[in-house]
């Protein structure tokens, strides 16, 4: 009867993930998908502790009240600038889990093959499970363990650095040690000696080298991609955290936790080879960690930036008919976007044409600017993707970029050289006027210098974001 329940239990829950990574997909039905994911995950939660082989009920309940106590200051002061930061750290708790479960289910398995027969037939819950198989289902339960530590530590590091780049603890450069992909290489070749190893032995210790091996690999490998390449990092650390709860999903016998792991793992995929077209890069190149850097000497950028204040972009914007808003992570930092959605009211109200261009990679998240301009309560149908509205920029009068830089800098179609050359980019310089709002002339985060600071129709809206937008209101007439 348990059993009965927890496997129906299960197939409701995957119906529910899935109707809720289906409904993330359009800002409308977003937030109905949250709460899908929402049921689904209690539901799995109820049915687990339930189910067979449930047990310590008093640790459980305090371990989930615990984490959910956890989870909601986090929610609470966690601002929206945080967020990749804070998808990188949580990709690095279910790294760590899955070396933490795959252990677990090592000493286990050790427990129970040392057992006679008769204390085997007494065994219930993991165990139980396990004293059934044999011989060959034991190599195979040993290679999946094998294969979730391996991916779960590489997930852990990996992110760990994500982290650190997102949140400006660590130089965001593309750093590798000497060597570079030969270490990695032979950091990988030692990790398969290691699973023969221990498919040979089954014994701990060629288990806890290869999660040494591992955890240097996922280091080494984010090391070495640079901060403009940060948002297909994150989408592709996603994609390692599912495959290694899938993997740990076949040790334990948990067909919900193989289903979600392989929902995550490549719905993560998927999402870091949209990414990787749109930022021009080889899809291989990012596994790897072979981007980042610059190919040669860059091109210098001649020229100087001229600034402009509130009144001469107000006069603009009166004389203009048709304006797209490029936002950035700057506009995130600043909190601009109510002031955003305010100005795109006022212009919209005088019969303008407003629309916005969100490029793939806009911010530091895919869907982060998606996210921010929707909780302003900024319409949908205004806001259009980099393919819908690059050919519209010849036509445009006036082009409000706040605080982007990558995402349109010309230097990836003029600069070979250029560590995003080739990257596909909002063409915004083709517009009649080009209004940069920035806090300074530095090069923001990715460190790459932007030629469209410097070209004869462009020009530099010093301050933040929100002062600056907000001191645009009053001068709309």
């Amino acid at each position: 009867m348990e059993f009965g329940f927890t496997t129906a239990a299960y197939v409701v829950a995957t119906v529910l993930f899935i109707l809720s990574l289906g409904g993330l997909s359009g800002q409308e039905s977003a937030k109905r998908a949250v709460w899908y994911g929402i049921a689904g995950m209690a539901l799995a939660v109820v049915a687990t502790l339930i189910g067979p082989g449930s047990g310590l009920w008093l640790l459980s309940l305090l371990l989930i009240a615990g984490g959910g106590a956890i989870g909601v200051v986090i929610a609470q002061r966690v601002q929206m600038t945080e967020m990749p930061q804070l998808v990188a750290a949580m990709h690095s708790l279910v790294g760590l889990a899955a070396v933490f479960v795959g252990y677990n289910a090592h000493f286990e398995l050790v427990r129970v093959l040392g057992m006679d027969d008769a204390a085997r037939a007494m065994t219930d819950g993991f165990a139980a499970l396990l004293a059934q198989k044999d011989g060959v289902e034991i190599a195979i339960l040993r290679v999946e363990l094998f294969l979730g530590v391996f991916i779960g530590a590489v997930t852990f590091t990996g992110s760990i650095v994500a982290f650190g780049k997102l949140a400006g603890k660590m130089n965001t450069a593309a750093k590798k040690l000497p060597g570079g992909h030969m270490l990695n290489a032979g950091a990988a070749a030692l990790s398969v000696v290691c699973l023969l190893w221990y498919f040979g032995t089954g014994g701990f210790f060629p288990l806890f080298v290869m999660t040494l091996l591992a955890l240097f690999v996922g280091y080494h490998l984010i090391m070495g991609i640079g901060g403009a390449d940060m948002p297909v990092v994150v989408s592709m650390l996603n994609s390692y955290s599912g495959w290694a709860a899938a993997a740990i999903g076949f040790s334990l016998g948990n067909d919900l936790l193989i289903v979600v792991g392989a929902l995550v793992g490549s719905s993560g995929a998927i999402l870091s080879y949209i990414m990787c077209k749109a930022m021009n890069r080889s899809f291989i190149s990012v596994i790897l960690g072979g981007f980042g850097g610059p190919a040669g000497e860059q091109m210098a950028v001649e020229g100087e930036q001229v600034a402009i204040d509130a009144d001469g972009v107000a006069a603009a914007l009166n004389e203009a008919s048709s304006i797209v808003i490029i936002p950035g992570y700057g506009m995130a930092v600043a909190q601009a976007q109510q002031a955003v959605s305010e100005l795109t009211n006022k212009l919209r109200a005088k019969g303008k044409n407003v629309r916005f261009a969100i490029h793939p990679v806009a911010g530091r998240l895919p869907g982060h600017m998606n996210v921010l301009l929707a909780e302003a309560r900024v319409p949908y149908d205004i806001v259009l993707e980099m393919d819908e509205i690059n050919a519209d920029f010849s036509d445009t009068d006036v082009v409000i970029v706040i605080g982007s830089n990558d995402i349109v800098n010309p230097a990836a179609q003029d600069d070979p050289n250029s560590p995003i050359a080739g990257m596909p980019v909002l063409e915004c310089w083709k517009a009649r006027q080009v209004f940069v709002s920035k806090r300074g002339q530095g090069t923001g985060y990715s460190g790459i210098e932007n030629p469209l600071f410097y070209k004869e129709n462009t020009r530099m809206f010093y301050g933040d974001a929100k002062d600056s937008v907000s001191s645009l209101l009053p001068k709309i007439d």
